[in-house]
């Protein structure tokens, strides 16, 4: 005797591996980077769209892809004088952030290494404007890096922490 169930039984289950091949074929593409240096600035535009934001270095310009409100990666695609990607990379990572140098780099400086912050903030209790990162910390961790400058423009501190964003204590649901 066949109920409903079991003649849809076949049909259901080649529906789902169905769709589980569409999905593999798919995140093949997610393990591959979406452009390759020595690409034409033209097929990085054409494959990332317009950038967030351009910043100058040197004789190379820099093409930020913002994160977004909660974003926890930007990524940066270097355009060489000959127009052609030098490198695209994730620059929200532990190291950009230790290489800030306190008391010497610029918010230039630091545009350029790391792109735009997540949030900027200005104290009333500290002279200084804080530029908020929230970033995954070595992939695993939701942190925030905060980036503190005087009033002339150069970094007084950098410090890490969890980022608030997701912090869960605050719902006690």
């Amino acid at each position: 005797m066949h109920t409903l169930f079991s003649l849809r039984r076949p049909r259901m289950m080649l529906a789902a591996a169905l769709a589980a091949a569409s999905m593999l074929t798919g995140c093949a593409s997610l393990f591959q980077p979406p452009v390759a240096p020595g690409e034409a600035e033209e097929q990085v535009l054409a494959r990332l769209g317009p950038p967030t934001n351009v910043y100058q270095d040197g004789n190379t310009r820099l093409f930020e892809y913002g994160a977004g409100a909660f974003g926890q990666y930007q990524y940066m695609a270097r355009i060489g004088p000959d127009h052609r990607l030098v490198s695209y990379e994730q620059v929200w990572t532990i190291e950009n952030f230790r290489a800030i140098r306190v008391g010497q780099d610029t918010k230039e400086d630091v545009l350029r290494r790391v792109g735009r912050p997540t949030e900027i903030t200005r104290y009333a209790r500290i002279p200084y404007e804080a530029w908020n990162y929230g970033f995954k910390e070595s992939g695993v961790w939701n942190s925030q890096m905060t980036v503190y400058f005087t009033d002339q423009g150069i970094v007084q501190k950098v410090e890490n922490g969890p980022d608030p964003r997701f912090d869960d204590s605050r719902f006690p649901f």
